[in-house]
């Protein structure tokens, strides 16, 4: 399945938050999206996700998702949003409950969700029990148990601690690995992006329009053996970046 959006923009009111976006995605493919704060990265992935309605512009899926995929697109989320008072193999069902399944296929998915992301010891802790890094791990269980075609991602390790997040970073490279799912992954930092992504997408300040796209040429397999390559792309991002950033901290500024 490919993710085609083609002029795509959209308000809030009288504020033009994006305007003119377009963008494809692959299958296996994943694309990371960086821009400065209030650029609408999250509003993007928003309206890809159906959690708005587009104004302008078209957003559609070209080919078949997987036969067993229950949701083409799935959302993880920076804040975790796990039910406090589920268990963690509650929260990764809670996906299921709307779909007419079987206990035991039910069932059968869950405990393949939680094998994928390392989680088969947790599966009756619940969410005040885990660390944070760990938490973040249902909710990445909890997006891949309806088999998704798509991952939507924003900002999902930012609220982490440097350590835990180079090790969720590894993990999801090993879950593209087993599974090539595609991703689009909205993220601040330049290194994350450099080092999960297939390509960087680079976004102005509001409005919102992408000005570069960079390629990522190296394979994920490679990627955390190489620094020297990261540091490259990572400030070739930069320069991409860094006007956008500093009028959009001067903008802000002035308002705050």
């Amino acid at each position: 399945m490919e993710l085609v959006v083609e002029g795509l923009s959209h308000r809030f009111g009288a504020l033009t938050v994006l305007d003119d976006i377009g963008l494809r995605a692959g299958p296996g493919e994943i694309v990371a999206v960086v821009g400065p704060s209030g650029c609408g990265k999250s509003t993007l992935l928003g309206l890809i996700g159906g959690l708005l309605r587009p104004q302008c512009g078209q957003i559609r899926r070209e080919g078949a998702p997987p036969v067993d995929s229950l949701n083409p697109f799935t959302f993880v989320f920076q804040d975790f949003a796990l039910l406090p008072w589920r268990t963690v193999a509650r929260n990764v069902a809670l996906p299921l409950e709307h779909h007419p399944l079987r206990p035991a296929e039910r069932a059968a998915m869950v405990v393949d969700a939680l094998r994928r992301t390392g989680l088969d010891e947790f599966a009756e802790a619940y969410p005040k029990q885990l660390s944070g890094g760990m938490r973040q791990r249902v909710g990445i269980a909890r997006a891949l148990v309806v088999r998704p075609a798509m991952l939507l991602m924003d900002e999902p390790f930012s609220a982490l601690d440097g350590q835990t997040r180079e090790l969720l970073i590894d993990d999801f490279l090993a879950l593209w690995r087993e599974t090539r799912l595609s991703a689009i992954y909205v993220t601040h930092n330049l290194d994350e992006a450099v080092r999960v992504a297939d390509r960087v997408l680079v976004m102005t300040r509001r409005p919102g329009r992408f000005k570069a796209e960079i390629h990522i040429t190296m394979p994920q397999l490679q990627r955390p053996t190489d620094p020297q390559a990261l540091t490259g792309w990572r400030e070739q991002l930069w320069r991409a970046i860094r006007e956008e950033a500093q009028q959009a901290d001067r903008e802000l500024s002035d308002v705050g």
